[in-house]
């Protein structure tokens, strides 16, 4: 019950496994090369394929979906297979379209199953660019879960988004244990020159401050040709943490057990 295992599938997408649940972030599962659209003139191409194949993931209880308009968070062959993966937990404007259960920041929901603990989730907020960008980049949301057994506070799977004043007071209002740490300083310079649409390493290292959580795991850094920071990049500026040790980076396909 204090133990839960994070395997980094590739991009955003991780598989999270305690007491018997078994939930998927962000899926993305299409093979690398295709060009994705994510609107207002703004592409980007899919790098490397995901490290685990659905077919190898075996049985999941839930999906958890920050945004569904974006395919480096959800990806047509991840949609396809959403069905089979029991619920969705998402935003209301992509559970309209996917079905699941819609969320808007603080919301609640809870996912049962016999035999398992009762899981709350908390949905967070984001803002996934620079003020009043929220009508062009659409609806994102993180998520926090709780449950009976853990013993250093929430998992917080912050989504994509940059760092801003409602992000901070997710700290003050809930106590995390674990921090899924969504990066990649996604910039398109063709378009919007240098301004970001989700954290950079400085900002990580500020949340992570803020948060003083008992584990970080870094993901969303890899994969998509408009992630600006890799973990070369990332990496040693995360290490001026003081929450440094605390820190694990899971190259894609890689697990870790940790302390719930």
């Amino acid at each position: 019950m204090g133990r839960m295992r994070i395997t980094h599938i590739g991009g955003p997408t991780a598989l999270i496994e305690f007491a018997g649940w078994r939930i998927l972030t962000d899926p993305t599962f299409d093979p690398p090369g295709r060009r994705y659209f994510f609107g207002w003139g703004t592409t980007s191409r899919k790098l490397t394929g995901p490290s685990i194949q659905p077919d190898d993931l075996g049985p999941i209880d839930a999906v958890l979906v920050s945004h569904h308009h974006h395919g480096d968070n959800l990806d047509p062959t991840a949609q396809a297979l959403l069905p089979r993966w029991g619920t969705t937990v998402t935003t209301k404007k992509a559970a309209a379209k996917l079905g699941g259960v819609g969320l808007d920041a603080w919301d609640t929901t809870t996912l049962e199953a016999p035999g398992k603990p009762t899981i709350t989730i908390t949905a967070t907020p984001c803002r996934h660019g620079v003020v009043g960008s929220d009508p062009i980049t659409g609806p994102v949301v993180g998520f926090a879960l709780a449950w009976e057994g853990q013993q250093h506070g929430q998992l917080w799977i912050t989504g994509d988004t940059v760092l801003y004043p409602a992000l901070r007071e997710v700290p003050e209002r809930l106590d995390v244990g674990t921090l899924l740490l969504h990066l990649g300083s996604v910039r398109f310079r063709y378009l919007s020159g240098w301004l970001r649409y989700t954290m950079d390493a400085r900002e990580g290292v500020e949340l992570i401050d803020l948060v003083a959580p008992t584990n970080v795991v870094p993901v969303h850094y890899e994969g998509w040709s408009h992630f600006q920071q890799d973990r070369p990049v990332a990496e040693p500026v995360l290490a001026t943490s003081r929450y440094a040790d605390r820190i694990t980076w899971l190259d894609p396909g890689l697990a870790a057990e940790l302390e719930a």
